[in-house]
């Protein structure tokens, strides 16, 4: 007579049942440190350094636990940049950048736009100081 297959695979998981659970143990461990290892090669994050956000979910890199490099380009110009992981662990860590922004300018353009809003901020302060001569 002809056994039935599906009592047939319960009673090999039966015989198996501790096996099973340990082996799947042992998957599971094996995972984490393939986790692990992949973390130590990259910038590790510190979420108690960021900056605190009233957000519902987290950002990829909190999730994952270290930081990648993201490649971008340039808003301005246009070429291809990439935002390294020490460049992101500062931004978000050592500067208290929001933790949902990400680079758009390369350092030439970003150092441009800086010296553009100096030189406004220098007119703006010049043109208060005339007003206040004139005034008097």
């Amino acid at each position: 007579m002809k056994q039935q297959r599906p009592p047939i695979l319960e009673h090999r998981r039966v015989k198996r049942g501790v096996m099973a659970s340990e082996s799947a143990r042992e998957r599971e461990r094996e995972r984490t440190r393939a986790h692990m290892l992949a973390a130590k090669k990259h910038v590790l994050v510190n979420p108690n350094n960021l900056l605190p956000t009233n957000s519902v979910g987290k950002p990829d890199f909190v999730k994952r636990g270290y930081y990648l490099d993201r490649p971008f380009n340039c808003k301005s110009c246009g070429v291809a940049q990439v935002w390294t992981e020490t460049q992101q662990k500062w931004w978000y860590e050592s500067a208290k950048g929001d933790v949902w922004t990400i680079a758009v300018l390369c350092r030439p353009c970003r150092k441009r736009e800086q010296d553009r809003r100096n030189a406004a901020r220098d007119v703006h302060f010049a043109g208060i100081a005339d007003k206040g001569k004139n005034a008097a």
